[in-house]
């Protein structure tokens, strides 16, 4: 047998609010009922998603995940931060919902990956079919980003992670190139916004904001500085009335 077709069934305290998050991102609402039980369906081309709906349900306990295989995760990431900015007016980094950015992934032999937490706290993992080309002689401070990254974004130990990069970017302050250490600074940036430390993103940004980099390596780090520009806005919107 062949053509298999595998659906997710998810929980969350309201089928509403996720078809309005999900609607964001791009999906749209294939099926919804409210009795005898909450439940919806919920497609974007040939990604689908079930939740049903407990009203008592604690988002913040949630064990609910599932695994999306995509061919470019970087195209569909583009595509959720777009939704997000239209709604929201920046890209929702911390608490529930979320989004991670695509990072490669050391536990996932260096597969590109990002992750939705949705209203319902469940972790929707988006994972690139074929892994990320292998880097030529990997720095210490690269490495070490590396294993952040897994604690960080695939075990969600935001603590950790940012402890984990502090000492190897002061091990490697006078060391790592300032490649290496603009991509761990943006990340340690998004940390802090995760942990609810505003005090600490604003010194990774001035730190990442001060390294001198060529024109050859903007162009090669366009994607961690807009992740730098995603984070300014995050502060940004915080300091409003």
């Amino acid at each position: 047998m062949a053509n298999e077709i595998t659906v997710p069934l998810l929980p969350c305290r309201s089928i509403d609010e996720i078809v309005e998050f999900y609607t964001m991102l791009g999906f749209t609402r294939t099926y919804y009922q409210v009795r005898p039980n909450p439940y919806v369906s919920l497609e974007r081309e040939d990604i689908q998603l079930d939740f049903f709906g407990m009203p008592d349900f604690d988002p913040a306990d949630s064990y609910g995940s599932c695994l999306v295989i995509v061919p470019d995760t970087g195209e569909l990431f583009a595509a959720f931060a777009a939704g997000m900015r239209e709604v929201h007016g920046k890209l929702l980094v911390s608490g529930i919902p979320r989004m991670t950015r695509p990072r490669k992934r050391k536990n996932a032999a260096n597969h590109s990956g990002f992750t939705v937490v949705d209203p319902g706290g469940n972790w929707i993992r988006i994972m690139a079919a074929r892994p990320a080309p292998e880097e030529v002689a990997a720095g210490r401070l690269t490495t070490t980003l590396h294993r952040a990254v897994v604690m960080g974004d695939s075990h969600g130990k935001h603590v950790r992670a940012a402890q984990i990069l502090d000492a190897a970017l002061e091990r490697d302050k006078d060391t790592a190139t300032a490649t290496e250490l603009l991509e761990a600074l943006a990340y340690r940036a998004e940390l802090a916004l995760r942990a609810e430390d505003p005090a600490a993103a604003r010194d990774a940004l001035a730190r990442a904001r001060a390294l001198a980099l060529s024109a050859t390596e903007r162009a090669d780090l366009a994607g961690t500085l807009a992740a730098l520009e995603d984070t300014e806005t995050v502060l940004r919107s915080a300091q409003r009335p």
